[in-house]
């Protein structure tokens, strides 16, 4: 009996196109083998009236943050208005309240729901390291082993962002709901993620970043220690999200984010600026020329009024664009791509905004595929985000008669993904050739919808 596994979709997407009667051969270490003659043996899987696709690449999640979905799309009593920083007052209410367990009964909802919808690996970027008091616990990384449990159990690959985070702000007074998030010192920070890589390095699915939150929590002191360091760890940090961050690091450093990050020597291919709302075209240029990249989170910027992220300004500047889930305000990554897209259109008022030229009928559409594949990969570090020989077998399917799809011709089936696909039709997800998701159905959906709810239910009862 021979240890491949043949998958054999109507269409399979590879090298920018779909192809029809193509196949995807995957070994028994879970990855991709060239294409070839189906040896005798082999385990054949046919999947008739599916297309398959490289897995989606969710590059920025904060998972617990699933829990005050529909919670917070109010103003509150006494508040003339409702924005980001009313937002997060509101957060911290469950970044306060979870326990070891309850984050891993919060996590794996939010992971669960990513893989039904095609991602096949996640950046969580994880700033829950405390008891609530800000006490360490015994083992002082409790918390990131839950979360990257969560996922694990669902079959989603996880790049664990370790984050560090020193204080409330320039000039903020110590705010007590932060106790959670803060580390005493660089080093302490630092020693956190040593720890996180030895005990994860032989995991299979899991891996480790680091995460200096923004230039709000960490001073210049911590920032300068972290660029002098070496090696292939991501590093990723939210940038320009909000005008206030702004102002705060003009006053405190006389530089604008990014002008202070590049002076200081942290920006290079390695680098994610998370949002980067509110940047210059110089400094769309500065991320550019070291191929740094930028991970956009639509739904989450337009759910906390951040503003439109000027994807057109940082694709001319060569800054490599990636996606993410954020706050989990919803968990569908083709969605983010066309709220990328669909909020330029607003805001330059013209269709295709992002479009590479050539009068490609999918030429948008793979750019933005793109984004949530390949590039995402990227920004985390990962092997993955295309169906290649040697590369994990990561991969969805959807259902080419689902009635969101249904009449897509090959040359129309991408955008018609891309603009117009409800996340229902995705059908199988796999990660490490292992089917994690079939026709619709993961084995854990009862059990985790179950906790979850009864989690939701003691926290806001």
């Amino acid at each position: 009996m021979s240890d491949l596994t043949v998958y054999q979709p109507e269409f399979l997407y590879r090298y920018g196109r779909f192809h029809a009667g193509s196949t995807l051969h995957v070994g028994a270490d879970g990855r991709i083998l060239p294409e070839g003659p189906v040896p005798e043996g082999a385990r054949v899987v046919r999947m008739p009236g599916r297309a398959l696709l490289p897995g989606l690449v969710n590059g920025h999640s904060h998972a617990f943050q699933r829990l005050i979905r529909g919670r917070t799309e109010y103003v509150a009593a006494g508040h003339g208005t409702d924005d980001f920083w009313s937002w997060r007052e509101a957060m911290y209410r469950a970044a306060e309240a979870l326990d070891p367990e309850e984050v891993y009964t919060a996590s794996r909802q939010a992971f669960l729901e990513m893989v039904l919808a095609g991602i096949t690996s996640v950046g969580e970027f994880h700033y829950l390291h405390h008891q609530a008091d800000g006490t360490p616990y015994v083992e002082r990384n409790a918390l990131a082993y839950e979360v990257i449990r969560a996922a694990r159990d669902v079959g989603l690959r996880i790049v664990l962002l370790r984050v560090g985070y020193a204080r409330a702000g320039f000039r903020v007074p110590e705010n007590p709901r932060q106790r959670r998030f803060i580390d005493k010192d660089v080093d302490t920070f630092l020693a956190s993620v040593e720890e996180l890589v030895r005990e994860t390095e032989r995991q299979p699915g899991v891996s480790v970043g680091l995460a200096p939150h923004s230039v709000r929590a960490v001073p210049r002191e911590w920032l300068t220690v972290l660029a002098g360091l070496r090696g292939d760890m991501p590093v990723h940090m939210h940038v320009a999200e909000q005008p206030k961050e702004l102002e705060a690091c003009v006053a405190e450093h006389g530089l604008r984010p990014v002008e202070l990050l590049e002076e200081l020597g942290l920006l290079e291919s390695r680098f994610t600026a998370v949002h980067a709302v509110h940047v210059t075209e110089a400094e769309a240029r500065m991320l550019g020329e070291v191929s740094a990249g930028v991970c956009a989170c639509p739904s989450t910027e337009r759910n906390l009024g951040d503003g439109i992220v000027p994807a057109d300004r940082l694709a001319s500047a060569g800054v490599r664009l990636s996606l993410g889930s954020d706050s989990q305000a919803t968990v569908d990554l083709l969605e983010e791509a066309r709220q990328l897209e669909g909020h330029l259109r607003l805001s330059r008022l013209r269709r295709a905004v992002l479009d590479p030229g050539g009068g490609a009928v999918e030429g948008l559409a793979a750019r933005l595929f793109e984004m949530a594949t390949v590039n995402g990969a990227r920004c985390l570090g990962l092997p993955t985000g295309a169906l290649e020989p040697g590369a994990p077998a990561d991969f969805f399917t959807v259902d080419l008669n689902h009635p969101s799809l249904v009449g897509a011709s090959p040359s129309s089936l991408l955008a018609g993904l891309v603009f117009g696909a409800d996340k229902a039709a995705v059908r199988d997800v796999a990660v490490d050739g292992r089917l994690v998701v079939r026709d619709g159905q993961h084995p854990r959906t009862e059990e985790s919808g179950r906790d979850f709810h009864a989690l939701a239910r003691r926290l806001y009862s």
